[in-house]
């Protein structure tokens, strides 16, 4: 091992960060692959002169450095034993756009997604599109040679890389781009240099006669337009120095693919593209089997769609108990074995619906297809979403058996796609193997995955057994094993098979040209390691025991840490919308990413040698910023439920190390308030007084520049009890309903829960508030779940007779009524887990009541003013995960001329405890400024602010000045 004292003096040198820290390292160990390597280090360098040193330093030592973006690499490619440069948090900007000339000019962070954001109001757009496209960047596109659904039209990356500005192994900088047959000597001719070196190499090999009829003979075939295997010399070849007639020679096409393994990128100019037709249309056939939809999927690319994408039996399957895609099947008709989703770009849906109703034809001509649905407008972004979550999805089976990146990156002709799954498939069924089928069918590669537990040596061998006979299986189609998520770890093996002995021996005289120290991404590519090592997990190595308060049901806790397979969905920024994950949107560091955290708890529960393994400081320092939002519940395709997880972990975590006093103060938040209730105005004066104040906050250890929740004049509960109803004024009996007296409307909100009961009676609702426990929300919160669990359990004994589908149990409080509908169920003992989850069916919050009450017909408009308003509404960050906010805006859309505009925000950075704690209170408000307080501020004065979450009112008072509402105070408002 490398002395630190060299690394910290590297680090001294750098004006970026450095870190050779264990957690650090340990995050950046794994990718999205099956892969891990510890390495030696991390850097996030500023600038080129950081990267030059670092080139500088892995020569001098003989170590490696290894390029990372986004790290969603399936194949294993940004791991290693050397020093990881993740260029994601400073090469992130847009250098220059040429509209006339259809170029832009980026640093490799620069996110393809927010790319074509910025191109949009030129007209203009990036097309090749992954699905992890709002959070994959350029540079990382570039080193996996990337596409997409889309490729069909807009090929790879390759196909749109103009130029590229690069270090070389020896720090020199380097510009390639397209240059006439006499530049390209020129640079021959050139004095000595790496440069000049590798320019007279490639001249020397691919104008050999010999080595030219070996690639054009071994090389996967020209008609495969996913052909990405090993390095594109075949590319190469045909440019006009050695083929008569061919285009500019441009080494940019070798570096397309190269996986980092060549040079070391710090600027690219890409072509870009008018934007598409605006009309889209998605033709989603049903088929009975597989083999119907490939036979089908040859037809359909006769009629020049922008995409065919394959949707596999077991995909839909999946997707029936994901929260977040549930709702996105609801074009499904019966049990397809297969659907084809074939997408048309045109400029009218009638141009559409004519082509799509002769493609209908053909395939019914040709037995093919039982339901044929023609899509538009908004459903064609559920689909998409839908078959881009396939990934996430297969890594949420329960247990340790998992569809597995082995095999899923083949490309073959799209004639022949029939033919090769059918021998794939029985290859699978010698082993008693099934395979998830999905993705690109009209270029010709479908993503297959096997579901091999790879736990067990059983399992290890197998994963290698497979990828050997697929292999064969792909050369004898002359197909491409890596079709666009490249070689890395996983098919670096193969390719020596794939291309033959000659032509992988020229592959690796231009790795060793181009890197004779063999310090960029070694062991990719060329000279790669077997694809069976190095994975993430120890063949037959023990389970550990972890016993837990939480019941993760037909898991373990570690096991539901390890649903999380690094794809990065909690990579994406606030303008790709949602809200997953909030810290990660506001420090774009990879410790603050959901991935992050599933990776420190799966690594120290794994390895600990400690008999209570969550006792480690390194957990705790990575899930600290966890807001426990609930976002990666429902937005993590693998549904990784982070807040649960650190719920767990700090209960075992303060077991060990003891409960700290502000974790106790808050914890007993309504028992400290119920204190406070007798004296409230005497706590108020405590709270709002500037010294009283700061001495409170500097003890509980609070930000001093957040105001403190004060009390109300009475209690919600007190005034409930004083305020029944006379007989003519009960509401009509229209239906009853429980209210839940949470901890926070009880005390604080009064106002509001008065308002909901109010609402309520005039719609017509008998009104029920029993004696019952808090919700126990802050106590989950800080991790105290055995006091939490008494508190739940005695909830659901109370409720569980109660409450029905007839007489539902209502909230004010999101946070706090989705409790009974989020952790109850799991946090209870066994013998009420299945009174819980019956109680869970009949939990709303009133904001879901009221909108289903409207949806039914039992609330109407003409109940509510005729006066215009306009509302801007936040959603809670539960109530986005567990529920929708999309039933916020229909109450408040409930009066005729309210107008109801959602803030794309995410979480508001409040979260409960988080934003008052005093370590927490810049990054909440960093976090309430990416979207929530401009969006406020920019409201006119005549817009109301809407939003259920006590949290989110509070936080948007200290952050903007303005007070927000709750939906029931704005409905009650306006009832007629």
């Amino acid at each position: 091992m490398m002395k630190r004292e060299k690394l910290r003096e590297l680090a001294s040198q750098l004006d970026g960060t450095f870190y050779d820290d264990l957690t650090t390292r340990t995050l950046y160990a794994t990718d999205a692959s099956a892969y891990r390597e510890m390495p030696l280090a991390v850097a996030i360098p500023e600038n080129i002169k950081d990267l030059k040193k670092l080139i500088a330093f892995a020569k001098s030592e003989k170590t490696s450095l290894i390029p990372r973006t986004a790290g969603t690499s399936l194949a294993g490619q940004v791991v290693g034993n050397g020093i990881i440069v993740d260029v994601s948090r400073r090469f992130t900007n847009i250098l220059e756009l040429n509209k006339e000339e259809h170029w832009v000019r980026v640093q490799p962070g620069v996110i393809r997604d927010e790319l074509n954001m910025f191109l949009k109001p030129h007209g203009l757009y990036f097309g090749p599109e992954t699905s992890t496209a709002n959070r994959a960047m350029i540079g990382g596109m570039v080193g996996n040679n990337s596409c997409g659904s889309n490729s069909v039209v807009y090929g790879s990356t390759r196909e749109h890389l103009l130029e590229v500005k690069a270090l070389l192994s020896d720090g020199s900088e380097v510009h390639f781009k397209d240059m006439s047959i006499d530049e390209f000597h020129a640079k021959c001719e050139a004095p000595d240099s790496l440069e000049t070196t590798v320019y007279r190499q490639v001249r020397s090999l691919l104008s050999d006669y010999h080595n030219q009829e070996e690639i054009r003979r071994e090389f996967p075939r020209k008609s495969i337009l996913r052909r990405n295997t090993g390095y594109a010399v075949d590319m190469l070849l045909e440019t006009a120095p050695f083929t008569l007639g061919g285009e500019a020679f441009n080494f940019c096409k070798l570096i397309a693919g190269s996986e980092g393994t060549l040079a070391f990128i710090t600027e690219i100019k890409l072509n870009v593209s008018p934007i598409p037709p605006k009309e889209t249309g998605l033709m989603c056939v049903h088929f009975n089997t597989i083999d119907e939809s490939l036979r089908a999927n040859i037809i359909a690319m006769k009629f020049k769609p922008s995409a065919s994408e394959l949707i596999d039996h077991f995909i839909l399957e999946c997707t029936k108990d994901n929260i977040e895609q549930r709702k996105n099947r609801f074009f499904v008709k019966g049990d397809p074995g297969a659907i084809l989703v074939v997408e048309f770009c045109r400029n009218t849906r009638e141009e559409i619906e004519a082509i799509a109703g002769q493609m209908q034809q053909a395939m019914e001509a040709a037995g093919l297809g039982y339901h044929f649905p023609l899509l538009f407008g908004e459903d064609t972004k559920k689909i998409w979403t839908l078959r881009k979550a396939g990934l996430g999805l297969l890594s949420n089976l329960p247990g340790d058996e998992k569809a597995v990146p082995v095999i899923e990156d083949t490309a073959v002709d799209v004639e022949d796609l029939p033919a090769y799954i059918a021998e794939f498939n029985e290859i699978l069924k010698k082993y008693g193997l099934y395979s998830v089928h999905y993705a690109h069918a009209g270029s010709g590669e479908i993503h297959l995955r096997p579901i091999i537990n790879l736990k067990t040596s059983e399992g290890n061998m197998l994963f290698r057994k497979i990828a050997e006979e697929i292999a064969t299986l792909v050369k004898k189609y002359q197909g491409s094993l890596s079709g666009e998520h490249g070689d890395g770890r996983l098919r670096g093996e193969f390719i020596r098979q794939m291309v033959g002995e000659k032509n992988y021996q020229l592959m690796r005289q231009l790795k060793y040209t181009w890197d004779p120290d063999n310090i960029f991404n070694p062991f990719k590519i060329v000279d790669t390691p077997p694809m069976n090592s190095m994975l993430r997990y120890e063949p037959d190595k023990p389970a550990p025991t972890l016993k837990t308060i939480f019941h993760f049901p037909d898991q373990t806790v570690l096991q539901h840490a390890e649903q999380c397979n690094g794809s990065g969905d909690c990579r994406k920024t606030q303008l790709s919308g949602g809200t997953m994950c909030p810290s990660y949107m506001a420090t774009r560091d990879e410790k603050d990413t959901t991935r992050a955290r599933a990776n420190i708890l799966r690594e120290f529960l794994t390895n600990s040698p400690k008999e209570n393994k969550f006792d480690h400081k390194e957990i705790y320092e990575v899930l600290d910023l966890c807001l426990a939002c609930k976002g990666c519940k429902s937005e993590c395709p693998s549904n990784v439920d982070m807040a649960k997880l650190k719920m767990e972990f700090l209960q075992h975590y303060h077991d060990a190390n003891g409960l700290p006093f502000r974790n106790r103060l808050i914890g007993n938040y309504a028992m400290m308030n119920n204190l406070a209730a007798i004296a409230p105005g005497v706590y108020n004066w405590m709270v709002n007084t500037k010294a009283t104040s700061n001495l409170i906050k500097r003890i509980s250890g609070f930000a001093v520049d957040r105001s403190m929740p004060t009390l109300q004049s009475t209690t919600w509960r007190k005034w409930f009890a004083n305020n029944k109803p006379s007989l003519g004024q009960h509401g009509g009996g229209k239906q009853t309903v429980y209210l839940f007296c949470d901890e926070f409307t009880n005390f604080n909100d009064t106002h509001i829960g008065i308002k909901a009961v109010e609402l309520l009676r005039k719609l017509g609702y008998t009104v029920v508030m029993t004696e019952h426990p808090e919700s126990a929300r802050a106590y989950m919160s800080k991790g105290m779940l055995r006091k939490a669990r008494t508190i739940a359990e005695k909830n659901v004994r109370l409720f569980k007779d109660i409450i029905s589908n007839d007489i539902p149990l209502l909230g004010v409080e999101p946070s706090a009524i989705l409790s009974f509908r989020d952790e109850y169920p799991d946090l209870v003992g066994e013998s009420l887990r299945a009174d819980a989850k019956q109680l869970a069916r009949n939990v709303y919050m009133v904001d879901e009541f009221l909108s289903m009450a409207a949806e039914q017909g039992h609330i109407h408009k003409d109940q509510f003013s005729r006066e215009p308003r306009k509302i801007k509404l936040h959603g809670h960050c539960q109530q986005k995960a567990l529920s929708s906010v999309l039933h916020s805006k229909k109450i408040l859309s409930l009066p005729e001329n309210y107008s109801v505009e959602i803030i794309p925000s995410g979480c508001c950075g409040m979260a409960g405890s988080f934003g008052y704690e005093k370590e927490h209170y810049d990054l909440s408000m960093q976090i309430g400024e990416m979207v929530l307080f401009p969006a406020v501020r920019n409201a006119g004065d005549d817009t109301l602010i809407a939003a259920p979450g006590t949290s989110c009112r509070h936080q948007i008072k200290d952050g903007t000045g303005k007070h927000a509402l709750h939906p029931v105070e704005i409905l009650h408002a306006a009832l007629a």
